[in-house]
């Protein structure tokens, strides 16, 4: 096997952990909500107060990775919030669980735009798609086996010890990146000349550059609409991420083996979408070019996704809903990895720097989306209601890769 499939099997458990972390919460929501005697807007705020750290620290942990190399970086970050998922467990009131996930989204963070980085500098160009691909596939086969690994787990040693098993599993993974990994493919011991030569060769970035400058992002028109299309995206992915065991069981009235199944039939196809979405943008790369190749599968998979999500709402019929939902995932993940592949097209030796701008304002919509969710949903006692606006936000989504442009990279020059 090629040095760089090897780093990406690393990448690839990173990421099946950083979702098992992060959807554990949403599996055992209603364990906590009674443990804690919190209802749905308070839990609301439990859920976006780890969206909230990791919108506000999306960039900075992006310009660390371009600064000082994923190596490191990743090995911090995820030490960190590994640390914080195991004092979850710990948790005996509202404002306490408040400032432990809060810090634990400060440490998940850094994990996707150093993923990018990583990928920036082991992959050909030609091979980034695809890549980007396999590391969200990753994240949606951990989404899908968190509710079939921890609903069990809970019933075994209950909630809290959950939390502090999960931590566990990071900091392995954490202690094993930093032996292995080099930032560069060229000190890795034991890699052949010949893949050094076919990575350096093919890759889309340069030795020389620097950090973006903040000015750039202000300034830049195609970050912002590459930012503004990620926020409105994360509307949907947040839904699932946070909100869907509680649709499910108290707005379908589901059991909790039904809705176990319905979350890990999402995350399923979600990891479909995202393998089929990167191959399908590298195939029309390689076809049409890069413009065609990105904008396609993204406005395709969004707008799709947006239907879904609508009819899904509409629907009165509850099995029907949860299969809908499920394929809104399988859609709207066509476009996740094509989004962070963008990154790098436009970002070049930034492509860290650029994923976290971009996934700062992801974070920022989930921060919303899941505030919003929880007030409405206790006010009103309707759970359909955030699934229109989801809806229209995915549509909007999709029109804004009208206006991203992947040839267009980023010029340090003008900053």
């Amino acid at each position: 096997m090629k040095y760089r499939y090897r780093a990406l099997a690393f990448l690839f458990a990173l990421s099946i952990i950083t979702f098992l972390d992060r959807v554990c919460m949403n599996v055992v929501s209603k364990y906590v909500k009674a443990d804690l005697g919190l209802n749905n807007e308070e839990f609301g705020w439990i859920l976006g107060a780890f969206s909230l750290a990791y919108a506000l620290f999306e960039i900075p942990t992006g310009a660390m990775g371009d600064s000082i190399g994923p190596r490191r970086v990743l090995t911090r970050v995820v030490l960190w919030w590994s640390g914080f998922t195991a004092l979850t467990g710990t948790a005996f009131s509202f404002f306490y669980l408040l400032v432990v996930r809060f810090l634990f989204g400060v440490g998940e963070a850094g994990a996707y735009p150093n993923a990018t980085i990583a990928i920036s500098r082991w992959f050909p160009a030609v091979e980034i798609g695809r890549a980007q691909s396999v590391i969200w596939a990753a994240g949606r086969i951990g989404g899908a086996l968190t509710p079939l690994l921890v609903i069990p787990l809970v019933h075994a040693v209950g909630w809290r010890w959950s939390f502090v098993v999960l931590g566990g599993v990071g900091a392995v993974w954490a202690l094993a990146w930093y032996a292995w990994f080099r930032d560069e493919p060229a000190e890795k011991e034991g890699i052949s000349a010949e893949e050094v030569e076919e990575i350096e060769i093919g890759r889309n970035i340069k030795r020389a550059d620097h950090a973006i400058p903040w000015k750039t992002i202000i300034l830049n028109p195609d970050i912002w609409a590459l930012m503004l299309m990620c926020h409105l995206f994360f509307y949907g992915a947040y839904f699932f991420t946070n909100w869907s065991s509680t649709y499910f069981q108290e707005g379908r009235g589901m059991t909790e083996d039904q809705s176990k199944n319905f979350i890990s039939l999402s995350y399923f196809l979600g990891a479909i979408g995202c393998v089929t979405g990167g191959l399908m943008s590298d195939f029309l790369t390689k076809k049409y070019g890069l413009k065609i190749g990105r904008r396609a599968v993204a406005i395709t998979g969004l707008g799709l996704s947006s239907i879904f999500f609508l009819a899904a709402g509409l629907t009165p019929d509850n099995q029907l809903a949860g299969y809908l939902l499920a394929i809104c995932v399988l859609t709207k993940d066509l476009a996740l990895p094509v989004s962070f592949a963008v990154c790098v097209d436009i970002g070049k030796r930034n492509a860290g720097t650029v994923a976290g701008s971009m996934n700062f304002a992801g974070q920022m919509g989930g921060f919303f989306i899941t505030i919003i969710f929880g007030s409405v949903v206790e006010s009103t006692k309707n759970f359909n209601i955030p699934l229109y606006l989801i809806s229209g936000c995915l549509f909007v989504a999709a029109l804004l890769w009208f206006k991203i442009d992947p040839t267009k990279t980023v010029d340090l020059k003008k900053a």
